[in-house]
């Protein structure tokens, strides 16, 4: 097999972020429990925190309503910087639709961003 400079190796330490591995670990727990896995701050399926994944297809919800604009009925585009979050309706235009479960997703995003940088 042939070597690929553009590759590396890294190593279980390196790679390992051992904040964001307690934190699944702890919400994995707490929703078999019981935890609503809306609340979560890191994400089940990608393994991350959920700031660095909301904006996947994987996350919008229609019937609850999460990452989603009733109105025009799609998908709401997700902001994510250093410090929040944001979600915009493509086709109207609205910022962040008020309803209970997109303040939800923007809550969770703010309180993973503070995680992930707590370490």
């Amino acid at each position: 097999m042939r070597r690929r400079a553009h590759l590396r190796l890294v190593t279980s330490f390196e790679g390992e972020d051992t904040t964001l591995t307690a934190v699944l670990s702890a919400e994995d727990l707490a929703e078999e429990l019981g935890l609503d896995p809306h609340a979560r701050v890191t994400c089940g399926l990608h393994r991350c925190w959920l700031h660095q994944c909301v904006a996947s297809p994987d996350h919008v919800i229609p019937v609850t309503g999460h990452r989603w604009c009733r109105p025009c009925r799609s998908p709401l585009e997700v902001f994510v910087d250093e410090t929040s979050a944001s979600l915009v309706c493509p086709v109207c235009g609205t910022g962040t639709p008020d309803t209970a479960a997109n303040r939800q997703v923007v809550r969770a995003c703010r309180t993973s961003i503070a995680a992930s940088h707590a370490q």
